[in-house]
C-alpha cells in the first residue's frame, strides 16, 4: 500500500537542526544566519522566526557545537533540536505565554493610571481642571513618575536586558529600539519632573505616558504573536500526539505494555479497536477497518486483513488485529513524515532573499532616520523645538520594529505546509512551494500515475457459439504458465468471474512471435496476436470493427482459439485511476499546460491523451529521455512540475523544477521528489498547486503589509505631514500600530488554516 519513505542518511548526516530562544525580529534572523553562514563548511543556514527552529547545512562533516557557539556569540541562547528538547522548549513556550500575559496584565494595571492622568489633561478640559485643582501638577508628575518607573523596571525590563547590550554590540533589534525609545521619553520626563532648570524655557513636558504605554503596547502584541505562533505550529503537535505511547507486545506467550520506544522490528504487537496503530508493520491475523486520513487525507477508512501494510499513528476501528513490526522509531512513515513537515516549515522561499537584504540593515537605518528626525526637528522645528525632536524620533523609532517583517514567510509557510500535510500533501523542501505556484507545466507519467499501473481485462469479445466462462477459464489455463502483467491479468479476471483458480494447461508450448499453445481440459487452446490467428488459417475479419475500436482507445488486441475455431477477441489494458479526468480538467482550470511523458509506443499514448484532453504526449523515451523532454519543456514553457511513481521516473523528478510523486509508488521517486501525496490520487497534484498559489498570496499580502506599513509610517511619524496639516504621530500609536502589524501578519497567515480544494472528489 504505503511505501516507506527511507531516509537520505548522506543529507541527515551533513544538518544540525537547532533551537534558539531571544529572536524577535527580522534582523534577528539575519544576525543568526549571517553568524552560521560565516562558520567554516557551513553551505546554508535557514532560520524560522516563527518557531526559533534554525536547520544548519555543512557540505561536509556538521559540527554541531560550532553552531552552537556561533550563535552564542551573537547573543542568543541555543540547544539541539532533539525530541526532549522541543518538549522543553515547548514548555518553556507556554511558561513565557504565562509570563508574558501575567506581565501585560500588571503592566495594563500601572499604566493605564499614567495614561488617565497625562493624555486625560491634555483631551478633555475638565480632566485637566479636577488634575489641577486636587492633585497638582507637580503631583501628578511624581505619581506618573513612581507608576511609569515600576512598569520599566519590573514588565518593561525585558527591553532593556536584551536591547542595550544588543545595541552596545553594534546589533540592535527589534528590543533595542523599544528600549531607546521608551528609555529617551523616560529619561527627557525624569529631566522636566526633578531638573527642569536644565531644560530650555519652553520645553518642559513629561512623557511617562508614552514610555510606560509603549511597553504596555508592545508586551501586548508580544502577547498575541506569542498565542498566535503556537497555533501556526498545530499540525506538527496533532502529527506528533498521533503515535501512542505504549503499545500491547507479545512476549512468551503473554501481552503487557511497554513505551513505545521499546518497541523493537519484528516484535508481535496487538491493536484492539480504538486504538492508534503504534509502528508500520504488517498484518498477520484478524480483520478490521483503518483510518488512514491522517497521510492520505482520505476520509474513507481502508479494509485490513492478513497481509496488509499498517502505517503507525493510522486509527484502529472496528476490529482487534494482531501485527508483526517493521518499522519503529525514526524510520516508520509518521516519523518521516513530521521531519518532513518540518524541514519544509524551516527552509526558505526565494522571495525571502529580499526581505533578508533589506531587514539586515533595518533597524540600523531606522536608527539612524530617527537621529536624523531629531537633527531636523531641533534646527527648523518650531518652539519648543526639543520637545518636537524627542516626540517624533521616539515616534520613528517604535514605528519602524521590522517583526511584521520577519514574521511574514515563515507563519505562512508553517500554516500551508501544515494545512497540506492534512490533506495529505507533503512538501520535502520548503521552496518547492515557490516554484510549484510559479509553474507553467504539469508533465505526467503515464503507468501509475494517470493509470492504475497494473494491466486488467478490459474487453472480452466472443464469436458465435461461445460462452464468457468457458473461453476465460480456456485461456486463463494457458496464460498461468506466464509470468507476464497481461497473462496474469487475464489469470485474475477468470479467477474473479469463476470463484476459482483456472485449470493451468496441459502441453504448454510458446510459439515465438506469435503466441502460446496448449490443452485445458482437454481443449486444444491457442492464444496469440492477429497474424498467429492468420497462421492457423483463421479469417478475424469478423472482429473488424471492434480491432478499429480498439486502435482508437490505444488498446492491442489478442485472440483466441479453441479446438480450431476461432473463439474470442481479448483486450488487456492499464485502465485510468478514476479521478485522473477530473485533475486533468483541475489543471486545466487553474491554467496549466499537462503533457504525457510515457515509455509506451505513441498510438497508446495519443488515444489516451484524447480521452483525457492532454495537451501534448511525448512517447516511447526511456527514463534519460524523460529528463530530456523535461528540459526541453522547460525551454519552450519556463517552470516545470513533472509527476511520476516509479523507479524509472526518479531522474525526470530530481530534474525538474518541482518532482512531483504518487506516494503509493517506490521508495526511490519519493526521495527525488520535491511533493509526495500520500494517497497516490493525482487529484492531490491540483490540490498541491492550490495550497501553493494561496500560501504565496498570504506571503505577498503579509510582505506588501509589513513593507508598505513600515515604509509609509516612517515619514509620518517623522513629522513630514505636520508643515502641511500639523498632524503628528504619537509615539502610543506609533507602538499600538506597530504591535497591530505583527497581529494582522500572524492572523492573516491562520486564514489558510482554513483552505478547501476547489474541485470536489468523485467517489471510487
Amino acid at each position: 500500500m504505503h511505501s516507506t519513505l527511507s531516509p537520505n542518511s548522506q543529507s541527515e548526516a551533513s544538518h544540525v537542526s537547532l533551537l534558539v530562544s531571544g529572536m524577535s525580529c527580522a534582523s534577528c534572523v539575519g544576525r543568526v544566519e549571517r553568524a552560521l553562514v560565516g562558520l567554516p563548511g557551513v553551505a546554508q543556514a535557514n532560520v524560522n522566526l516563527a518557531t526559533g527552529k534554525v536547520d544548519v547545512r555543512f557540505e561536509g562533516t556538521a559540527d554541531a557545537a560550532a553552531a552552537l557557539a556561533a550563535v552564542k556569540k551573537v547573543g542568543y541562547e541555543a540547544i539541539l533540536d532533539e525530541r526532549e528538547a522541543q518538549d522543553r522548549l515547548a514548555k518553556q513556550q507556554q511558561a513565557e505565554q504565562a509570563q508574558l500575559q501575567q506581565s501585560l496584565i500588571i503592566s495594563l494595571i500601572l499604566a493605564l493610571p499614567v495614561f488617565i492622568l497625562e493624555m486625560g489633561s491634555h483631551m478633555i478640559p475638565a480632566m485637566h481642571h479636577w488634575v489641577m485643582a486636587n492633585i497638582g501638577m507637580q503631583t501628578s508628575w511624581l505619581i506618573q513618575f513612581v507608576l511609569t518607573t515600576l512598569v520599566l523596571v519590573g514588565p518593561g525590563r525585558r527591553f532593556f536586558t536584551l536591547g542595550i547590550p544588543a545595541l552596545l554590540r553594534g546589533a540592535p533589534d527589534m528590543n533595542s529600539l523599544v528600549a531607546v525609545g521608551a528609555g529617551a521619553a523616560y529619561l527627557y520626563s525624569l529631566v522636566a519632573t526633578f531638573a527642569p532648570t536644565w531644560l530650555p524655557p519652553g520645553t518642559v513636558h513629561v512623557y511617562y505616558e508614552a514610555a510606560a504605554v509603549i511597553c504596555t503596547l508592545i508586551l501586548l502584541g508580544r502577547f498575541l504573536e506569542s498565542r498566535a505562533r503556537g497555533r501556526t505550529s498545530d499540525a506538527i503537535r496533532r502529527l506528533i500526539t498521533l503515535q501512542p505511547r505504549t503499545a500491547h507486545v507479545q512476549r512468551d506467550g503473554a501481552i503487557s505494555d511497554i513505551p513505545i520506544e521499546e518497541v523493537k522490528t519484528g516484535d508481535i504487537l496487538q491493536v484492539r479497536p480504538g486504538e492508534s496503530i503504534p509502528v508500520d508493520g504488517l498484518v498477520i491475523s484478524g480483520d478490521s477497518f483503518v483510518d488512514e486520513s491522517m497521510i492520505s487525507g482520505e476520509p474513507v477508512p481502508v479494509q485490513k486483513q492478513e497481509g496488509a501494510e499498517l502505517v503507525g499513528g493510522t486509527l484502529n476501528q472496528t476490529g482487534a488485529l494482531m501485527m508483526q513490526a517493521q518499522s519503529v522509531g525514526e524510520e516508520t512513515v509518521l516519523a518521516q513524515i513530521i521531519q518532513m513537515v518540518e524541514r519544509a516549515q524551516t527552509s526558505k522561499l526565494p522571495i525571502q532573499a529580499l526581505v533578508d537584504k533589506i531587514t539586515l540593515w533595518f533597524v540600523p537605518a531606522v536608527m539612524l532616520a530617527a537621529v536624523i528626525t531629531c537633527g531636523v526637528w531641533l534646527l527648523w522645528g518650531p518652539e519648543p523645538a526639543l520637545t518636537f525632536a524627542l516626540v517624533n524620533a521616539v515616534a520613528v523609532l517604535i514605528i519602524a520594529c521590522p517583526c511584521a517583517m520577519g514574521l511574514a514567510t515563515p507563519t505562512s509557510i508553517m500554516v500551508g505546509t501544515g494545512r497540506a500535510a492534512q490533506m495529505g500533501i507533503f512538501f520535502r523542501k520548503g521552496e518547492s512551494l515557490q516554484r510549484l505556484a510559479d509553474a507553467r507545466v504539469v508533465a505526467v507519467d503515464k503507468t501509475g500515475t494517470l493509470t492504475k499501473g497494473r494491466p486488467e481485462l478490459t474487453d472480452l469479445i466472443l464469436a458465435a457459439g461461445f460462452e464468457r466462462f468457458q473461453v476465460l477459464a480456456a485461456v486463463a489455463g494457458v496464460e498461468a504458465h506466464s509470468e507476464h502483467p497481461i497473462a496474469q491479468a487475464i489469470v485474475r479476471a477468470s479467477q474473479e468471474a469463476n470463484g476459482r483458480e483456472a485449470t493451468p494447461a496441459q502441453a504448454f508450448q510458446s510459439v515465438t512471435g506469435f503466441g502460446v499453445t496448449g490443452q485445458v481440459d482437454g481443449v486444444d487452446v491457442k492464444v496469440g496476436a492477429d497474424r498467429y490467428m492468420r497462421k492457423l488459417g483463421l479469417d478475424v475479419s469478423v472482429f473488424e470493427a471492434e480491432v478499429a475500436r480498439l486502435g482508437d482507445e490505444g488498446k492491442t488486441p489478442l485472440f483466441a482459439a479453441l479446438d480450431g475455431r476461432l473463439a474470442a477477441m481479448i483486450a488487456v489494458a492499464d485502465p485510468l485511476k478514476p479521478t485522473t479526468r477530473q485533475a486533468i480538467d483541475s489543471l486545466h482550470q487553474q491554467g496549466f499546460k499537462v503533457v504525457m511523458i510515457t515509455g509506451d509506443n505513441r498510438r497508446t499514448g495519443e488515444a489516451i491523451a484524447r480521452k483525457l484532453g492532454i495537451d501534448e504526449v511525448v512517447a516511447e523515451v526511456l527514463p534519460d529521455g524523460k529528463v530530456e523532454a523535461v528540459r526541453k519543456l522547460r525551454d519552450t514553457h519556463g517552470l516545470i512540475a513533472y509527476v511520476g511513481d516509479g523507479i524509472n521516473d526518479a531522474p525526470a523528478l530530481a530534474e525538474a523544477d518541482v518532482g512531483i510523486a504518487i506516494g503509493t509508488g517506490t521508495d526511490v521517486a519519493m526521495e527525488a521528489a520535491d511533493v509526495v501525496l500520500m494517497s497516490g490520487d493525482l487529484l492531490g497534484v491540483p490540490d498541491a498547486i492550490g495550497v501553493s498559489r494561496a500560501t504565496l498570496r498570504n506571503i505577498r499580502q503579509n510582505l506588501f503589509w509589513a513593507f508598505a506599513y513600515n515604509t509609509a509610517l516612517i515619514p509620518v511619524a517623522a513629522g513630514v505631514l505636520y508643515p502641511f496639516n500639523g498632524v503628528l504621530l504619537s509615539p502610543i500609536f506609533a507602538a499600538g500600530a506597530m504591535a497591530l502589524s505583527s497581529v494582522f501578519v500572524l492572523s492573516n497567515a491562520l486564514r489558510l488554516r482554513a483552505y478547501q480544494a476547489t474541485h470536489h472528489r468523485v467517489s471510487t
